[in-house]
């Protein structure tokens, strides 16, 4: 029942912050380490990950298809498509050759990500408050140039702690996105890069892998996939209205405590 509850608890987490510039990845592990959670390979903290990517799929599945069946005869959708996958290719080399340092070096250290957490809310708090001018108010029309930076800025969140989602969005709004379209270009980009760092972390760790755990990644994915529907239909919204503050503020108090506990002995 403990490992029930524990997965459950962890998957609301995941769909909770997987799209909110808070770091997911940074949540989960710092829960983990004070509930005393490790999971063979970090296997499930990137498992429930899809749960979140399926969240994605079911929101956009009509502009999805769209796309896709338009990729024959549209330009304006072959041009999207292209961004997408040129702003998802620093990931994968950055990925593949640092695979193992962040694995078993920067996954492992709660100060590390503590201090990401509060070093991130304040440059998130900085830029919502620049008196920025923004140009491109379409995700979907982005210049090939921008989806590229935007790329190599989310190479920063194979640190723990950074976030994804916060780096591509700040990296968007400083390249010229308004805070809506930074947002849903940042959604658009996690369903590849989450998708190809779930599939290359099952095969780098498929030997020490366990499937008694089965059961808990299911509970922690249906959670991750629930929550995550509502915070994606939730955010757009949200940022349009109020900005990214709320969540620079949350990072630095959520740091601040995890560095006093640790301070502490916990």
């Amino acid at each position: 029942m403990n490992d029930t509850l524990t997965a459950l608890g962890l998957g609301l987490l995941e769909g909770l912050t997987e799209f909110v510039p808070v770091s997911s990845t940074g949540h989960l592990l710092l829960a983990g380490h004070f509930l005393g959670f490790r999971s063979a390979g970090r296997t499930f903290e990137v498992a429930i990950q899809l749960g979140a990517v399926l969240a994605i799929l079911g929101v956009y599945a009509a502009k999805i298809s769209r796309t896709i069946r338009g990729l024959p005869s549209d330009p304006g959708a072959r041009r999207f498509a292209g961004s997408v996958l040129l702003a998802f290719l620093p990931a994968v080399v950055v990925g593949v050759l640092a695979h193992d340092v962040i694995k078993t070096v920067l996954f492992e250290s709660p100060r590390l990500i503590a201090t990401m957490l509060i070093l991130g809310g304040v440059v998130l708090l900085v830029v919502d408050r620049l008196p920025l001018t923004p140009r491109y108010h379409d995700a979907e029309r982005f210049p090939l140039w921008m989806a590229f930076g935007i790329g190599v800025v989310q190479c920063l969140a194979m640190i723990p702690g950074v976030s994804r989602s916060g780096a591509t969005i700040v990296g968007a709004l400083a390249f010229g996105a308004d805070k809506r379209a930074a947002a849903e270009f940042s959604f658009f980009l996690s369903m590849p890069t989450m998708a190809a760092a779930f599939g290359y972390d099952l095969f780098k760790n498929r030997d020490v892998l366990d499937w008694s755990a089965l059961g808990q990644i299911a509970i922690g994915f249906a959670a991750a996939f629930v929550a995550a529907v509502v915070v994606v239909n939730w955010l757009l919204g949200y940022v349009s209205r109020h900005g990214y503050g709320l969540f620079g503020w949350w990072r630095i108090a959520v740091g601040a405590a995890v560095l006093a506990a640790l301070s502490l002995g916990y």
